[in-house]
């Protein structure tokens, strides 16, 4: 029995979109209003099938292209297809259960689930929507989710501007209390469902243990340390002392209590960044391993510039404390940043300083943050490990 027909889209162009996402301004506005969300099958402009996804009216993204395949349907077996392989890319190739029990278990259009992400910390799953398409499919993906990670408790929810955005309305269950995930051998606490203060970044996961390894016997100064993750792991590793810096005073105390966690000695400190790194220099401190992991700084396109002058600004200050020879791994998670423009941005740093860097290792976020090869934009976290003369 043959599928009722789906409703369709078609583009302005006859050229196949080379990414997921189209936006408003490519399609011919339907005449028929459909509910954000709805599955329908995208046509060029001569007619012919280009893809089926995710429609939505209201939102920039009009379309979120899901498969280009005429065969294969957009339903409940698709959503357990999709959930398998990932679940399938973490357990048995990137084997991380052997390593940690925090990790991204769906990235997206990393794992072709456009406006879906799946995060676990131990026995808990905290799902977030994007898109009301991914929204109308809840129930399959958290029966789908409970199949993989039996017993798993399910946090989802999706951020304000996101839910007016797409015209959808989330009503989230109750976060689950505190936890303790494992990485690498080292313990930390996390709380599931506190948007990005969940005391936890999964994506560091690899570049904590890279960075531990170039700390040892070297005074480490982590600079926006959120839980203290960078400063736990090196001195476990064995610097001779870490302090760790933050505006936070509430996510400074669970670094405190990561730090005892671990049986590790360091110092944690409030205070701004600039501010504290200015009083700093004045002393005339230095560290011979220094990281810089500041939090996204914009999601808007037109603010871009803005954002890579505040890295400049950082940079430039955090490297009077960089003890000649030393170490200094700078992050940028705002995805609106390209790695080269990032590149850039340190290149004018050391000439602004009269200082030589080498950059040693461009880094990213873990494996279990898979980028599809047409959407760029899924590559958001850059790590650049440099050695400072």
């Amino acid at each position: 029995m043959n599928s009722p027909a789906l409703p369709s889209i078609r583009l302005k162009t006859d050229r196949v979109p080379g990414h997921p996402w189209v936006w408003s301004a490519q399609i011919v506005k339907p005449e028929e209003r459909l509910p954000p969300g709805s599955v329908v099958d995208v046509l060029d402009a001569k007619g012919r099938f280009v893809g089926r996804g995710f429609w939505n009216g209201h939102a920039r993204v009009a379309l979120r292209l899901l498969t280009t395949d005429a065969d294969e349907a957009i339903d409940n077996d698709w959503i357990a297809s999709r959930l398998a392989r990932a679940v399938e890319l973490r357990r048995e190739l990137l084997r991380l259960d052997e390593v940690s029990d925090a990790w991204r278990v769906v990235h997206s259009e990393g794992d072709g689930l456009s406006g879906l992400v799946v995060d676990r910390y131990a026995n808990h799953l905290v799902v977030e929507y994007f898109a009301a398409g991914m929204w109308r499919f809840r129930e399959a993906i958290h029966a789908e989710l409970q199949r993989h990670f039996p017993g798993a408790s399910l946090y989802w929810f999706a951020e304000e501007h996101v839910q007016r955005q797409e015209s959808f309305d989330v009503r989230s269950n109750e976060a689950p209390t505190a936890v303790d995930v494992h990485e690498h051998g080292l313990a930390f606490h996390a709380a599931p469902g506190l948007g990005h203060k969940t005391g936890f970044f999964a994506d560091q996961r690899d570049n904590r243990r890279r960075f531990a390894q170039l700390a040892r016997g070297r005074r480490v100064l982590d600079l926006c340390c959120n839980a203290g993750g960078f400063a736990v792991h090196a001195m476990k590793a064995g610097a001779s002392h870490a302090t760790g810096v933050d505006a936070d005073a509430a996510i400074l105390e669970v670094a405190r209590e990561n730090a005892r966690l671990n049986s590790v000695e360091a110092t944690f400190e409030q205070g701004d960044v600039f501010e504290w790194l200015r009083a700093a220099i004045a002393r005339g401190e230095t560290w011979d391993a220094v990281v810089l992991d500041p939090p996204k700084l914009t999601r808007d396109r037109n603010q871009v510039v803005n954002a890579l002058k505040k890295y400049f600004a950082m940079n430039r200050t955090a490297l009077d404390v960089v003890a000649p020879g030393g170490i200094l791994l700078t992050c940028s998670c705002t995805g609106l940043v390209g790695e080269d423009d990032f590149l850039e941005m340190i290149r004018r740093v050391a000439l602004n300083a009269g200082r030589n860097i080498q950059v040693l290792h461009v880094d990213g976020a873990g494996a279990d943050h898979p980028v599809a090869s047409n959407v760029p934009e899924n590559r958001y976290l850059k790590a650049v490990y440099c050695r400072v003369d």
